[in-house]
């Protein structure tokens, strides 16, 4: 494969597993350096140490939760005093809650807000203006196929409507800054076949209806690598058999926190 983003920057959050491992070995195969982060420092480096070695580029990786600003800031200067800009920002972090409304557990709002709302829109704030200096940027956004579904898949109405809310934020975006030569993806995934989705007992049991994180990577790098003067606005990668292509989800699913 041709490195197509050599000696591009890219930074990656939730990076240490799941999608998020798969798309920092995306940005590094396509030659990219990285940095990753998530909250667990161990798997972390193990993930740096795993990618440098496989696709001979330079690995960075910074502990970070999303939820926390000053860690947002220091995942941001700690890229910049390592590779001196920041080319991609992959913003992949997230969890999950998935309860009939009545049942949810309040505290449960303010820590979805946090991860999958505020964590994304923070990070941009904090990149977005040197991508602007430069005139050239890549910013894809790990969203949700169920926000394809009116209405919202019944469990995730507090999950799903952030990322309603997160998919009008980042279109609006697109049109703000595209003068500047700024890319603005939004990646709308169907259930895929990861540690969180395992625990969804009554959607995983059923293989047909996951999809593995290659269709996710190579969408990524679809987005990555068009040109200059293309942006992939949204890209929707929906199994046919996902659950979402129509909104009903059974109540009884063990939580992925437990």
């Amino acid at each position: 494969m041709d490195r197509e983003l050599k000696g591009k920057v890219a930074i990656v959050t939730g990076a240490s597993r799941g999608i998020g491992k798969a798309l920092a070995s995306t940005c590094a195969s396509l030659g990219a350096n990285v940095a990753i982060a998530a909250r667990q420092e161990g798997p972390l480096k193990e993930t740096a140490d795993e990618i440098s070695k496989k696709y001979k580029v330079e690995v960075l990786p910074v502990p970070c939760d999303v939820t926390k600003l000053e860690d947002l800031q220091n995942l941001v200067n700690k890229t910049k005093e390592k590779f001196g800009k920041i080319d991609i920002l992959i913003n992949n972090a997230g969890v999950s809650s998935q309860y009939p409304f009545h049942e949810q557990p309040i505290e449960d709002f303010e820590r979805l807000s946090h991860t999958n709302y505020l964590g994304y829109v923070r990070l941009i704030r904090l990149v977005i203006n040197d991508m602007m200096k430069q005139k050239s940027g890549a910013i894809i956004n790990m969203v949700s196929g169920s926000t394809l579904c009116d209405p919202l898949p019944r469990n995730f109405l507090v999950y799903s409507s952030l990322k309603v809310g997160l998919r009008a934020f980042l279109k609006g975006l697109f049109w703000e800054i595209r003068d500047y030569g700024i890319k603005v993806t939004s990646l709308l995934p169907g259930v895929t076949d990861t540690d969180l989705t395992g625990k969804l007992k009554e959607i995983s049991q059923d293989s047909s209806r996951l999809m593995t994180t290659e269709a996710i990577e190579n969408a990524v790098k679809f987005a990555l690598t068009v040109p200059a003067n293309v942006c992939p606005l949204e890209i929707a990668i929906i199994n046919q058999q996902t659950p979402w292509t129509a909104p009903v989800i059974p109540f009884k699913q063990q939580h992925p926190g437990k």
